[in-house]
């Protein structure tokens, strides 16, 4: 855990990690949006800060926003939201900061408002959500064709240590089998989860 006095940001530092970040040869320059919106959700779930210097991050957004604006103007630039992951500990380049910031911001001057950033986390873990829930449809799926069987469904179960009989399968497909074709598919199995 950082304590406050390694959070605590500079001009100079932010523009010193800018530069040194973009010029990485290894780094992708086309990330999309979606999944610099994951990385930056990701990064403030996962990180604590010093209560007395900056907010909890997962909690309430508002101090999470108040934090990113360093300059205290009531908006989030593209380089105040970079300089703010990489104070948390994250790896953010200027051009994933500026894409997150376009992706969100609803009046078009470059900044995020407090309503842009909530818009922002709001998109970001919806979109983790959906992507955990393609993983784990995956693991059920095992053969690749898209579809839940009760086979499949057995298979998995039995591999998570639930031992079920074929019927006893088809029966709880049968349960959330919305067309009624007896297998499961990814939109039936995430209305499922959910």
């Amino acid at each position: 855990m950082r304590n406050a006095t390694e959070i605590k940001r500079s001009d100079s530092v932010s523009s010193t990690s800018s530069s040194s970040s973009s010029s990485s040869p290894s780094r992708k320059n086309s990330l999309s949006p979606k999944s610099t919106l994951e990385r930056l959700r990701r990064k403030l779930s996962s990180k604590r800060v010093d209560e007395n210097k900056a907010p909890t991050y997962g909690g309430d957004l508002e101090s999470v926003f108040r934090y990113f604006d360093e300059n205290r103007d009531g908006k989030i630039s593209a380089a105040e939201l970079e300089s703010c992951v990489k104070a948390i500990g994250g790896d953010f380049t200027s051009d994933e900061a500026k894409r997150a910031v376009e992706s969100a911001d609803s009046d078009g001057d470059g900044l995020l408002e407090f309503n842009d950033f909530v818009k922002l986390m709001e998109v970001s873990g919806e979109e983790e959500k959906n992507n955990d829930l393609k993983e784990a449809f995956k693991m059920y799926e095992m053969d690749g064709s898209g579809i839940i069987t009760p086979k499949s469904l057995k298979r998995m179960l039995t591999r998570l240590g639930e031992s079920k009989t074929t019927d006893e399968c088809r029966t709880m497909i049968r349960l959330f089998d919305l067309n009624g074709d007896g297998v499961l598919s990814f939109d039936e199995f995430s209305a499922m989860m959910v």
